[in-house]
Formats: structure tokens, C-alpha cells, sequence
């Protein structure tokens, strides 16, 4: 689920979202169609969200340094808020100003072939663009759903591409909607009408991206299956006996935290025990390759305390013992 940052899905939407801008501000200028105003500026915005997670992805993979131990995998999801920000703003508001004036001063359509055209043009070229996100989705989607895809990736540039890709192509055909409306009917109204359309769905696709990627920033555990695995390999059956908690971070779409305390015999000397930590720390990442910092903590397992349950207190975001009133 994290194994790819989808650049060549990124490329393919960045070339076609350049074209797509060009041709309907072209549009825009020989006909005076809000839609295409607003489409064009939505094919703009889509462009700086590509060039943005292709900056991400570029500077998440630079070398830790002792200010960030962990790396800067994270910037990757940094980058990818900056998109669902870029969408709601650029996109989706002034789509929305744009539909509400153009409803307030209707005018007549000049030149209707004009946005028509291009509204066809564009739609091949996202056409292209979605299917290139698609099939390099069913790479790492699996037995998913797309929505389960969308929300468990941990590597955000396909998502956010899969979404753009599909937003603009129902933008399309709302745009085209409003501007065969006008036509037939003479009333520029209906131009207003789709551009308002437009503009309610890029803020509803820009807070979708918003939540999920803000879940990826606040960090985000392995999946259900890579815990499991994990916990498989941790244990052996001999010295490691079982896993009496673990956690487990994202540092960022391939580098994973993995912090357990695990059970060995009260009677393991210490040179059993460190060797046992590192089969054990061999086995997790054979197992999980992405699992790239391993803290394995030894103890002796007791039934009378795992019956305690966990000590909230000692938990990351528990109780504060230094608050006031504690």
C-alpha cells in the first residue's frame, strides 16, 4: 500500500492538465464562458498540485541529518496538504465567485464551438491521465475498493491524482452541460449554474484530500495485515515467546517505526537476549521491508500485569501526570 509514489501518474496529469489550461483560457477569451474561466483555472491549479508532489517526493528523499534523525519522508504528505489547500482556494472558490457573478450579470455565449471543443479535447486528454492513475492504483490497491484504496494508502501522490483526475472529468461534463444549456436555451445563466457546480465539487474533493492527508501528517500506524506480520516475525517460539505491546509509525510512505516490548525466558542471559533482539529485528525486515527503525524492548512476561491492561499514563497522548489537578 505505500510502494509507490506514482510519479509517472504525476507526469502524465501535469502534461495534460498544461494542454487542458491553455486550450480553455483560449476558449474563455472567444466566448466569454464562466465555465471555461473556471475550468481554466482549475487545469492551472491541478498543474501547481503535480509540480508540488513532484517537489515532495523529491525532497522526502534526502538524507537524515541529526536535526531530523528520522528523515523527511514526511514531506511528502506535507506537499499533498498543500494540494487540497491549492484546490479548495484556487479551484473550488473561485469557481464558485466566478458562477455566482456570472448568475448575478448573465450574458449570451459567443462563439459556442469555441468551449465545446475544447470541453471534448479535454475530456480525451483526462481521460488519458485517469487511466494512467488507474493502472498504476491496481498495482498496489489489491482486493480494495477504491474508497478503502483512498483512504489506507499511506503514499498520498495516487490518491490525490486519482481524485484530481476524476473531479476534473465530472467537471468537464458539468461545464459541458452548462454550456449546451446556455446554448440551446440563450440564457447564460446556465453557464453560471455549472461553474457554481464545478466549484462545490473541487471544495468537496479538496476536503476529502484535506482529512485524509492531515491523518497521514498526525502519523499513522501499519496496516492491520503489516502488524500482523510483524508480530509473526517478531516471535520464535524459543527466546522471543510473544509480543506484549508494539507501536508502529509511518515516517513517512516507505519507512516505518516499529517499537515493541517482547517476552523472553526469566532465565535468558544477556547475551541470549541481545542475540534474540537481533534475529528478531532480521526477521521483522525480511518480513516488512519498509520497516526501516526497529526498537525491540525485553521483559519478563507476567499474566497478573497484562490483565492490568495498559497504563494509559505511559501511553502518547494519555493523561498529562505534570497537569494541574493531577
Amino acid at each position: 500500500m505505500s510502494a509507490s509514489g506514482g510519479t509517472k501518474a504525476i507526469v502524465a496529469a501535469l502534461g495534460a492538465n498544461l494542454a487542458i489550461a491553455a486550450s480553455k483560457f483560449v476558449a474563455f477569451a472567444f466566448s466569454g464562458s464562466s465555465s471555461m474561466l473556471a475550468e481554466g483555472v482549475h487545469s492551472l491549479a491541478d498543474s501547481g498540485n503535480q509540480f508540488l508532489l513532484l517537489i515532495g517526493g523529491k525532497r522526502a528523499q534526502r538524507e537524515a541529518t541529526a536535526q531530523h534523525p528520522f528523515g523527511y519522508g514526511r514531506e511528502r504528505f506535507i506537499y499533498a496538504f498543500l494540494v487540497s489547500i491549492v484546490l479548495f482556494s484556487v479551484g473550488g472558490m473561485f469557481a464558485i465567485y466566478e458562477g455566482y457573478e456570472k448568475i448575478s450579470h448573465p450574458h449570451e455565449l459567443e462563439h459556442w464551438y469555441w468551449p465545446v471543443g475544447v470541453l471534448v479535447f479535454a475530456v480525451i486528454a483526462e481521460g488519458f491521465s485517469f487511466r494512467t492513475a488507474i493502472k498504476e492504483s491496481s498495482e498496489l490497491r489489491g482486493s480494495l475498493s477504491w474508497a478503502q484504496f483512498i483512504r489506507r494508502a499511506k503514499a498520498p501522490e495516487l490518491p490525490v491524482v486519482l481524485l484530481e483526475d476524476f473531479g476534473a472529468l465530472i467537471g468537464l461534463v458539468l461545464a459541458l452541460l452548462g454550456v449546451g444549456l446556455s446554448v440551446l436555451t440563450g440564457d447564460g445563466v446556465w453557464d453560471g449554474i455549472g461553474t457554481v457546480c464545478i466549484g462545490v465539487l473541487l471544495v468537496c474533493i479538496a476536503l476529502v484530500l484535506a482529512a485524509e492527508t492531515k491523518s497521514l501528517l498526525l502519523g499513522e500506524a501499519a496496516g492491520l495485515d503489516v502488524i500482523k506480520q510483524i508480530e509473526e516475525a517478531t516471535v520464535d517460539g524459543d527466546t522471543v515467546t510473544g509480543v506484549i505491546h508494539m507501536r508502529t509509525l509511518h515516517l513517512g510512505p516507505e519507512e516505518l517505526l516499529v517499537a515493541a516490548k517482547i517476552a523472553v525466558q526469566h532465565d535468558d542471559t544477556a547475551a541470549e537476549v541481545a542475540n534474540a533482539i537481533d534475529a528478531a529485528e532480521a526477521r521483522i525486515r525480511a518480513a516488512v521491508p519498509i520497516a526501516r527503525v526497529i526498537y525491540l524492548e525485553p521483559d519478563i512476561y507476567s499474566e497478573a500485569e497484562a490483565a492490568k491492561g495498559p497504563d494509559p499514563a505511559a501511553t502518547p497522548g494519555g493523561p498529562n501526570p505534570h497537569a494541574a489537578g493531577h
